[in-house]
């Protein structure tokens, strides 16, 4: 297989842009009609996210080990979407199509052979991923809504009780589905640690052409159902060893992942010196200082410092997250989660003031398919 003529030619393909996604589905919808209802009404997003997961496929075609544990992943996610090993070979029709459409006369014999053998490796890497996890948990868990309540202009606190053993760790999140928005899925981190009633926290806020955020925070209500994915991810997970002390920097709902590090703490221990500093724009978007409050007095470990950046009628800490949280700065380990901006503004500042980069552990919420949509 020669990788190099994958990456050059998938490289030639990108530069079509939004074509190239479209046509792939068109490709995939007029051969296997029935494969439409596997997907949401509204495709925009999907079409960014197979453009997203090819690119990173290529792009480590030859660092297999590497590839092999994204490919995993996301044959074990596919199982929400009610994928099964059967639809694998219509997709790669499909891919080999539109890859033979938009390279024209360079779509040699040799290049067909090499995407062929590159795609069923794929394929076989996805399919035996999803067959192992089906062997030990559903394809998504269920989750009744106990209490949603809207504590700020378009930020709402859910609680869900699931309906199996949800095993996950504190720093961890999952896609989330609700029956307002069939079919689409979002990624959202859980605000608190695993827990013996089996519930869940989400912090959710409203963003621009969220639908998913918009129907959980405004649509959402006792009741009702939410389809939860398997857990994903340890950027924002503990590490046992070293145990060094905390500082934790949250902006805006990147709150919940580093409060359920909290909840940890509380619950299992071992103690550290925790510094949680959760910035927001106005003291009205510190919408969960109510419980951080009681978390704070209840454990003599933890210091919460709320930080508000345009509000001057607030008496508290004024300015980024970040330049109050280097006051503290002793040599911690430093967590930080929010926005895309603000995760790399805050990032630049801690590595800037020296803090090494072996002692960050970050997570942002992105637009295009990450958390807080």
């Amino acid at each position: 297989m020669d990788t190099q003529a994958l990456k050059g030619s998938w490289h030639l393909v990108t530069q079509s842009g939004d074509q190239v996604p479209l046509f792939f589905y068109s490709a995939l919808f007029l051969m296997y009609p029935e494969a439409r209802g596997l997907f949401p009404v509204s495709m925009a997003t999907q079409r960014d996210r197979l453009v997203g997961a090819l690119g990173h496929i290529v792009s480590n075609v030859d660092r297999v080990d590497d590839l092999v544990p994204f490919l995993q992943q996301l044959g074990r996610d596919h199982r929400k979407f009610s994928v099964v090993a059967q639809h694998y070979p219509a997709v790669g029709q499909a891919l080999l199509a539109t890859l033979e459409h938009f390279l024209g006369d360079r779509w040699t014999p040799a290049l067909a052979r090499d995407w062929a053998q590159a795609y069923g490796l794929i394929a076989k890497v996805m399919t035996e991923a999803a067959e192992e996890s089906a062997a030990t948990s559903p394809p998504w868990w269920e989750g009744e809504i106990i209490m949603h309540e809207v504590r700020a202009p378009g930020i709402a606190v859910i609680r869900a009780r699931l309906n199996y053993p949800y095993p996950f760790r504190a720093g961890q999140s999952a896609s989330i589905s609700v029956a307002l928005r069939p079919k689409l899925w979002r990624f959202y981190s859980f605000a608190n640690a695993p827990r013996r009633d089996n519930t869940i926290d989400l912090h959710v806020r409203v963003v621009d052409g969220g639908t998913v955020s918009t129907a959980l925070v405004h649509g959402a209500q006792r009741g009702d159902i939410l389809k939860i994915g398997a857990p994903v991810g340890d950027r924002l997970t503990l590490d046992s060893n070293p145990l060094r002390d905390l500082i934790l920097i949250a902006g805006g709902t990147g709150l919940a992942p580093l409060k359920s590090l909290v909840e940890q703490m509380a619950y299992e221990g071992p103690r550290r010196d925790v510094r949680l500093f959760v910035g927001a724009r106005t003291s009205r978007e510190l919408y969960d200082i109510e419980a951080l409050s009681k978390l704070n007095v209840e454990n003599p470990w933890l210091n919460v410092v709320p930080v508000v950046s345009r509000d001057a009628f607030y008496s508290g800490e004024h300015g980024n997250a970040v330049d109050v949280a280097l006051r503290a700065y002793r040599g911690q380990d430093v967590y930080v989660c929010g926005s895309e901006e603000m995760v790399h503004h805050s990032v630049s500042r801690l590595l800037d003031a020296g803090v090494p980069p072996g002692q960050i552990r970050f997570d942002e919420f992105t637009s295009a398919g990450g958390s807080g949509q």
